[in-house]
């Protein structure tokens, strides 16, 4: 089985720049779960709400320890994960792109 969770946008402190850290700024998580389906099925809207509150409440410095951090999140909440891929967009740091990054996880 396969989840698609793609543009959940929220505003969070993250970054390293001091107006980073005081200043709530937008970030865009993509999540993509593959995972065998018998009668047990993960819950899309509880991952979505967990990395959410997750990053929200962490307030992390860099975007690679926080997908470090939300994988071992999911994947504690979601045992039945087998891999994981986990994007986070900035899509305002820089004034003429977007930013990202993202990490696939086999499990």
């Amino acid at each position: 089985m396969h989840i698609s969770i793609e543009e959940l946008r929220f505003h969070t402190i993250i970054g390293i720049l001091d107006f980073e850290r005081v200043t709530p700024q937008e970030v865009i998580l993509n999540i993509e779960i593959e995972y065998h389906f018998e009668t047990t099925f993960i819950d899309y809207a509880e991952v979505t709400q967990i990395s959410k509150a997750y990053i929200i409440e962490k307030k992390f410095l860099l975007i690679e320890d926080l997908l470090s951090a939300l994988s071992a999140k999911l994947k504690e909440n979601f045992p039945l994960i087998q891999q994981l891929y986990i994007k986070v967009t900035k899509p305002s740091i820089m004034p003429d792109c977007r930013v990202s990054v993202a990490e696939r996880y086999n499990f």
